[in-house]
């Protein structure tokens, strides 16, 4: 056994069908009174919803709907007034990466209790980890203040989750998995979620695909990206997420669509450098015979995603950009950042390629 370092995040996490019910009971016990309530302008309605639970309770200091994509700068700083100026004690955000990511900008700047109510398998409300983007560049920090206090995970707010949303969103739970099955601090314990949280997700997709409104597919999805989260919060990420973040706000790219093309991909530019660490991601992919690559390969297939950055809306002419962006700032990956074949990895995702082990 080789030595290892693990410090589980701290945070509470209910997990059920209808929790979003105990938010009043959930307030109650941390002692909290006036919740501003987060959430994009296309889920308003679930953030009505919410201010609907907690009528009677609890005062709700107010619904501020203008979350997006890439959490940039400004609407932070335009939320964070609007908190202030309504007296909030905490904080509700219910949605996807966006909202949950508003909610910890506003968290980590006012020190606001957070209570996340994830509706998509992002994940983001797992981790300590903060993206931003200000004047088109997004930087990333870490902070255990960052980490949302509490977190409902609901099985009925998945159930009318669009099946592309819940297809793309469980790629990129899987992604930080697969990332962490090689992460420079990874343990024991966070390898074991990570391949449980992969397994659970990647044979649910496709059911969900099939028969959305299937409880049981919707439950192990929501169960898997609470694990994924989990080694997202937990340990570093390497080269698919470092590509994730340059693509997403330079290009301001869709999150989740980009996680999943690229994902295959930078699993193969890895993957000669830790073939443990495949092996282990290959046992827990359907159809993968062995290769961890051919697994994702089959399984975005499956799920009908879209496979080309293009469809996206980024220009061939960005590949090269891209690829000078991706290796300008030093980080750890298992293998060494080279122009020449991120520039091919970005080529083939640009094109819409099955991923190949040949970079």
């Amino acid at each position: 056994m080789e030595a290892f370092e693990y410090s589980p995040n701290p945070g509470r996490v209910v997990f059920n069908s209808g929790t979003i019910k105990t938010l009043p009971e959930e307030l109650k016990r941390l002692h909290l009174a006036k919740p501003i309530i987060l959430s994009t302008a296309e889920q308003v309605d679930q953030a009505k919803n919410v201010e609907t639970i907690l009528s009677g309770h609890v005062e709700v200091a107010g619904i501020y709907s203008n979350a997006a994509m890439h959490t940039p700068v400004e609407v932070t700083e335009d939320a964070v007034k609007f908190a202030s100026s309504r007296g909030a004690d905490s904080i509700i955000s219910i949605g996807g990466g966006s909202t949950i990511g508003l909610g910890k900008a506003i968290s980590i700047r006012t020190s606001l209790h957070h209570l996340a109510v994830p509706t998509t398998y992002a994940g983001s409300e797992m981790t300590p980890i903060l993206g931003e983007t200000k004047d088109g560049q997004k930087t990333t920090r870490s902070d255990p203040k960052i980490l949302p206090g509490t977190v409902i995970y609901d099985v009925d707010l998945t159930m009318t989750l669009p099946v592309w949303l819940s297809s793309v969103s469980g790629i990129n739970a899987i992604a930080h998995a697969a990332e962490a099955l090689y992460a420079q601090k990874r343990n024991p314990i966070i390898e074991l979620m990570a391949q449980e949280g992969v397994r659970a997700l990647a044979s649910s997709l496709p059911e969900i695909v099939a028969t959305p409104d299937s409880r049981p597919a919707r439950s192990q999805a929501l169960y898997g990206a609470w694990l994924c989260g989990i080694c997202l919060g937990s340990v570093g990420m390497s080269i698919h997420h470092k590509l994730c973040h340059v693509l997403g706000g330079s290009f301001n790219l869709p999150h989740a669509q980009t996680h999943t093309i690229i994902l295959p991909h930078a699993i193969a530019y890895n993957a000669p450098k830790v073939p443990e660490a495949i092996e282990k991601l290959a046992k827990a992919l359907p159809d993968s015979d062995g290769d961890a690559v051919k697994g994702l390969n089959v399984l975005l297939n499956k799920i009908k995603v879209q496979r080309g950055l293009r469809e996206l809306g980024m220009k061939e002419s960005d590949v090269d950009v891209a690829a000078d962006l991706a290796v300008r700032n030093a980080y750890w990956n298992p293998r060494k950042i080279e122009r020449d074949p991120i520039r091919e990895l970005i080529r083939r995702a640009w094109a819409g390629e099955d991923a190949r082990s040949d970079l």
